[in-house]
């Protein structure tokens, strides 16, 4: 017996006139203080070579590479032929468009040039941010049920869900699947690694590889973007990208604990 219970929330939580706060919106904000009291609680516990100011300084850049990232990551992995007849779309991101593995690399990009002109450890910089990054991936996810948005594919389960964006058919709710693996699970994983007695660095290798396992298998449940369709055989983009993580994350941890041995 399928519930199909039909998600119709309003995206927009205030709306004052010109004043208007959307949940997706809110979600980021919620995320990034989470973060941020999350860092902060860290460095009470364990030094990590970087003081409050750092930290401050590099949450303002980590967001402009997190926003320009997941942009230009969009345009560039699902889109480009669109954004390629009407380049000024490019900076219309009030109309929706953006990517987690642009956006990552935008963060990366931005972490490793500050520590590297600030002359910090960017190993322990990472391990000292990725353990808080779950928390605003879970909570965006949530942001996109409530927009109707990236749903699931068309199903029979039980708790299959019908999102007027999606057509009159249930759909998995995989929003949802993704909020609780990409968000709960992997930060209830990092939390508890974030003590053992990892190579630096080690907690940004764990989060690649558990976040593209977490994807690409949730993947399998989320509509494929409608521009692009399946890419290879049943493969979506985002398992393509997802593969590169967790291949990536395996090599990064490998390389991280052998430069430990031969260290000591």
């Amino acid at each position: 017996m399928v519930l199909a219970i039909t998600v119709n929330i309003n995206p927009i939580l205030i709306d004052l006139g010109p004043i208007r706060v959307s949940w997706y919106g809110l979600m980021y904000v919620f995320g990034f203080l989470a973060s941020y009291l999350l860092v902060r609680y860290q460095m009470k516990k364990k030094e990590f070579g970087v003081s409050r100011l750092d930290v401050e300084n590099l949450f303002f850049y980590l967001i402009l590479g997190l926003i320009i990232g997941a942009r230009l990551g969009y345009v560039l992995f699902y889109d480009l032929k669109m954004y390629l007849t009407d380049p000024l779309e490019i900076f219309a991101v009030w109309h929706g468009g953006m990517s987690f593995h642009g956006g990552l690399i935008g963060v990366l990009i931005v972490g490793i040039f500050f520590c590297w002109k600030n002359k910090k450890s960017f190993w322990k910089v990472a391990d000292l941010f990725i353990v808080t990054v779950p928390i605003g991936l879970g909570l965006g996810r949530i942001g996109n049920f409530i927009n109707g948005e990236l749903y699931g594919r068309a199903t029979q389960v039980p708790w299959g869900m019908i999102f007027p964006k999606g057509g009159p058919l249930p759909r998995h709710p995989s929003q949802l699947y993704e909020s609780g693996l990409e968000g709960g699970a992997l930060f209830l994983i990092l939390w508890l690694l974030k003590d053992k007695n990892l190579p630096e660095g080690g907690l940004l290798a764990v989060f690649l590889s558990f976040y593209g396992l977490f994807r690409f298998t949730v993947e399998f449940f989320r509509e494929p973007d409608p521009q692009l369709g399946f890419i290879l055989g049943p493969l979506t983009m985002g398992q393509i990208l997802s593969s590169f993580m967790i291949v990536g994350g395996i090599a990064l941890f490998l390389y991280l604990k052998g430069r430990g041995k031969k260290k000591s």
